[in-house]
């Protein structure tokens, strides 16, 4: 790397850790307002609202991190450009695409970065905050984003079996079951209720205070069981991951629940959307410092920075709303899965492929 790439890629990566620093900051000042209402339920203290903070920080650095890197890019050229840096480069012979080469590997390590956080740091510490809050406040997981109707709990389609689970605690035991069992011609056959749930890694979920039902033609038998083993795809990794919404699950989950809804014929159209997210939102960074580029290009030496920034603050929030509404809409109109999590990237890479070419021809 040459020398003046260096200085570049220094100017920037300080700008953009600050800049997402700060946000982290704010957001987490606005996360910890949001808990005071939930404290003294149950044990829930100021400690506890604390470090539910800290460990959803790395998801808002996720989440953040497009518009830390468009905000600090910009601040680091106009910076640049108001000492006359870029000048001086650009009459030593930089062009517009060597800057921009410049820019898109420093891009480049901060999709590395961002991908690595939202894969493996950010699921499972929101998971972690979910289960501090809810142990503490002394819930349950029934009124996390598992709850599919708030007044029957949870229903999980199982091959031909519907499960209704009533309650899924904060240490993935199950309370008030029902198993509907269906034959190959869609008619009820059996109905299971059980008490409470365990699951054992040899004989999958042990099921204790059941009452067995089998429907037969023209009567029904009802067994009482202290304990029944029940096998099922379904395990306590499988219905954690409810307790997340799609966005916030890593690759590997949404990849097998994407699977578990496809073997049971239901539509997966939202977690095809996010998984493909998941791999399209790390490279919003590169068009994030292709869309910084042009504003660097009028060499102004007074020019308010403040100006950019609101700029760059109003593009970013902008980008941040497609990307939503891209994936919502989606998800409801049933549009392609790739064409959905990246519809709002491309839409900001040609403007700024044309913001660059409108530049270039003054």
């Amino acid at each position: 790397m040459k020398v003046y790439q260096r200085y570049i890629a220094r100017e920037v990566v300080i700008a953009v850790l600050l800049v997402l620093l700060a946000f982290m900051a704010l957001f987490a000042f606005f996360d910890l307002l949001g808990e005071v209402g939930n404290l003294g339920q149950g044990g829930y203290r100021i400690q506890h609202a604390f470090v539910y903070v800290l460990l959803r920080l790395s998801g808002r650095a996720y989440e953040l991190m497009p518009l830390a890197i468009l905000i600090g890019t910009l601040y680091a050229l106009a910076n640049l450009s108001r000492h006359s840096e870029i000048t001086v480069l650009r009459a030593s012979g930089l062009s517009t695409g060597r800057l921009l080469v410049c820019l898109c590997q420093i891009a480049a390590a901060f999709a590395v970065l961002t991908f690595l956080i939202g894969e493996y740091v950010a699921p499972p510490a929101e998971h972690a905050a979910s289960q501090l809050r809810l142990k503490e406040r002394g819930r349950t997981m029934q009124e996390l984003r598992s709850v599919r109707n708030l007044r029957s709990g949870l229903w999980v389609k199982d091959e031909r079996n519907f499960i209704n689970i009533r309650v899924l605690l904060s240490d993935r035991s199950l309370r008030g079951i029902r198993i509907f069992q269906f034959d190959e011609h869609g008619k009820l056959s059996s109905v299971t209720e059980a008490g409470e749930g365990e699951f054992t890694a040899a004989d999958g979920w042990r099921l204790t205070d059941v009452a067995h039902t089998v429907l037969q033609k023209d009567s029904a038998k009802v067994e009482k069981l202290a304990e029944l083993s029940w096998r099922s795809a379904l395990n306590p990794e499988m219905l954690a991951v409810l307790m997340l919404p799609p966005d916030r699950m890593s690759l590997r989950h949404l990849s097998a629940y994407t699977r578990h809804l496809s073997d049971n014929r239901q539509r997966t159209n939202r977690y095809d959307i996010a998984f493909w997210k998941k791999i399209v939102y790390p490279l919003a960074g590169l068009v994030m410092v292709a869309l910084a580029l042009p504003f660097s290009a009028g060499h102004h030496r007074t020019s308010g920075i403040g100006l950019q920034i609101f700029v760059g603050v109003m593009i970013g929030v902008l980008f941040h709303t497609l990307n939503g509404l891209s994936s919502n809409l989606g998800a409801i109109h049933g549009w392609p899965p790739l064409l959905s999590a990246a519809a709002p990237s491309a839409l900001f890479l040609l403007a700024a492929g044309l913001m660059i070419w409108r530049v270039e021809r003054r």
